[in-house]
């Protein structure tokens, strides 16, 4: 059966290695979880399964691009599938949920952050599911990587949902993983397919490079593979945006071409940049991680690690782009450890204070039966940054102390297209007055008017008219549609059920503080277990199979630096001089001076200091404007660690 529709539908001969277990345990009603390398056909361990299972199979995604790859793949196929995305209008959407209710949809695809609006848990909750399918499954294991806090809520929403299936897809798990992602989602072990971590056509070379000659060395590497009459497609992995900005730059003055990369661009500039490399027009992408999901381009021909990568798993993600055709492929890492600081400060950077935290069950305990916060406010008051507080706001939710509801944005304004006048004039009687009411409620600045609901609210009690937000949100969507006004909106506002208010707010200090300590010590561990890795004097491709639990690989795989012979030592930064030297307290004082000027009682903890002398930012030291100040990032050639623990002495 399953043979038939792999040939007839999806036009392939076999199935690849590991597809038939794992299709096979979803088709004869067991969830299962598939742990697959990048490339090798995770995505169809659902596909073909939907068309045999009674009703629809709800995808759930961590990135919009992933999406539209795999629509298009199953639109080719004949396989009805839609997404439900922000780019979307008030239409789409409502298309595709009729489409779902009707039967008619086979596949949905949602982000996991749309789970947590409360109409659309409404909608789906009148949906009959077969299978939730999670891809990038790790991101829910708090001990994985790209961990990503509103996963851990799936297990609750399957619940919900009444969902009998579940199918988890990933690229890099390890062990304690995917031990994890079993015991969250009741999978049986042997329902647990991987397929091994080993290439045999990558060539694994670690060979680091003091940071003053890497640049050099670098083109030096690249010159023969990019200066020829084909020059081979090529990643260098970065992890800041200047410096992809700095190398792309001195790559072009060495006369290789080649396209700088990051989140900081614009979404126009980066979908340019990503389809010329995908053509073949641009040879070479310098690039932060924010590069390479969705990237489904099989002749990559080289990985280089300019920076050190974030994680084991983020390497094995990274390399994994290479030789997806089967090909030789290079994969060179240059680093060293001088650039380990800087790794171990996005860590600590996220760690929030016990303080920060109380502030947040304060306002939660103050706000009755029903909390309605800002996130990024939330943040600034807390001076936790917007993903640790996300995760915050998780743990409570999974203690069963606030639940979600829903969530609006609590800013409008809008710019008329036609004068006000006539805008009022197109509508009569009742309506005309609502138009002229929601105009009167508006403050202009400029071009933009600035809309004010609480005034609104006032008019329409004045003047018996329904002023409903529902209904205003309608009539300046319908303005926007008919082309008389252009809308933004800002500032989404979160909505919670507080279900509980005999809170001992000091003990869940502690215990959530103490949750986030264990979560930096993990990843700190993290690191530097990847450090181990690159400095082994056995086989590269060993050890990283090993890491993911795959021990099929060869002792020597041959094709590897260590195999080789090239035991790396990573170089240390240059040294300079000791972190004794510093008088600490004057380098502090004018931050300490400045936090008692704002008066907003956030302390001068050892934390904070280090944080400002070490150049980390936070949502206070931007809101103070911290740069601006003598000592910020006096200190940030030193350990994060090192420093908060003098600080500490005193």
């Amino acid at each position: 059966m399953i043979q038939q529709t792999l040939q007839q539908v999806f036009g392939y001969p076999d199935f690849r290695p590991g597809q038939r277990p794992v299709i096979e345990a979803v088709v004869e009603g067991r969830s299962a979880a598939a742990i697959f390398p990048t490339g090798s056909g995770k995505s169809l361990c659902y596909q073909l399964p939907s068309l045999h299972l009674p009703h629809l199979t709800l995808v759930i995604s961590p990135l919009l691009a992933l999406m539209q790859d795999q629509l298009a793949f199953l639109a080719r196929h004949g396989i009805a599938a839609a997404s439900l995305d922000s780019g979307q209008s008030r239409e789409e959407a409502a298309a595709v949920m009729a489409g779902v209710t009707r039967g008619e949809i086979r596949i949905l695809m949602v982000s996991v952050e749309r789970l947590k609006n409360e109409r659309f848990r409404a909608f789906i909750r009148r949906v009959p599911i077969s299978l939730m399918v999670v891809d990038e499954a790790h991101c829910i294991s708090e001990w994985g990587h790209n961990f990503r806090p509103n996963y851990l809520k799936l297990p609750d929403y399957r619940r919900e949902f009444a969902i009998p299936q579940v199918l988890l897809l990933t690229a890099t798990a390890t062990p304690k993983v995917i031990a994890d992602m079993r015991d969250r989602f009741d999978i049986a072990e042997s329902d647990v397919t991987a397929t091994g971590f080993y290439r045999d056509n990558l060539y694994l070379e670690v060979a680091p490079v003091p940071a003053e000659t890497r640049p050099r060395a670098l083109v030096e590497w690249l010159r023969p593979r990019l200066a020829a009459d084909t020059p081979q497609p090529t990643i260098v992995y970065v992890t800041q945006q200047q410096t992809a900005e700095r190398l792309a730059a001195y790559l072009n003055k060495a006369g290789l071409a080649a396209t700088a990369y990051h989140a900081g661009l614009d979404g126009e500039r980066r979908d340019a940049i990503q389809r010329a490399f995908m053509a073949g027009e641009t040879p070479c992408i310098v690039a932060t991680i924010a590069f390479g999901m969705g990237i489904d381009k099989s002749d990559i021909r080289n990985v280089v690690h300019f920076d050190l990568p974030k994680s084991i798993e983020n390497y094995s993600q990274e390399i994994g782009r290479a030789g997806r055709d089967g090909q030789p492929s290079d994969c060179l890492m240059l680093a060293g450890r001088d650039h380990l600081h800087v790794l171990e400060n996005f860590v600590y950077g996220d760690t929030p204070e016990s303080h920060g935290i109380r502030r947040v069950i304060d306002e939660l305990q103050s706000a009755g039966r029903e909390w309605e916060l800002v996130l990024n406010r939330l943040s600034q008051a807390s001076d936790i940054r917007p993903l640790p507080l996300k995760t915050l706001l998780v743990q409570l939710e999974l203690r069963g102390i606030i639940a979600p509801r829903y969530s609006y944005f609590a800013d409008y304004r809008f710019k008329l297209g036609i004068e006000p006048e006539a805008l009022v004039a197109r509508f009569q009687g009742e309506r005309r007055a609502f138009v002229q009411a929601i105009l009167d409620a508006a403050s202009q600045a400029r071009t933009w008017y600035n809309l004010d609901f609480a005034v609104l609210d006032r008019l329409g009690a004045e003047r018996g008219l329904d002023t409903a937000r529902a209904r205003v949100l309608t009539a300046l969507d319908y303005f926007v549609d008919q082309g008389w006004m252009m809308l933004e909106s800002k500032q989404m506002t979160e909505v919670y059920a507080v279900l509980r208010d005999d809170l001992d707010a000091a003990a869940l200090t502690d215990e959530l503080h103490g949750y986030f300590r264990d979560k930096e010590c993990a990843e700190i561990a993290r690191l530097h277990a990847m450090l181990a890795l690159f400095e082994a004097d056995s086989c590269l491709s060993r050890r990283l199979a090993e890491w993911f639990g795959d021990d099929r690989t060869p002792e020597r795989c041959g094709h590897c630096s260590a195999c080789r012979g090239q035991v790396a030592k990573l170089p240390a930064a240059a040294p300079g001089e000791p972190l004794e030297c510093h008088d600490l307290a004057a380098l502090c004082e004018p931050f300490r001076q400045r936090l008692v000027e704002h008066g907003d009682a956030h302390p001068a903890t050892p934390d904070r200091l280090a944080r400002f002398l070490c150049g980390l930012t936070s949502p206070l030291l931007t809101r103070l404007k911290a740069r601006q100040l003598p000592g910020f990032a006096a200190l940030e050639a030193y350990p994060y660690a090192a420093v908060r623990a003098r600080l500490a002495a005193g």
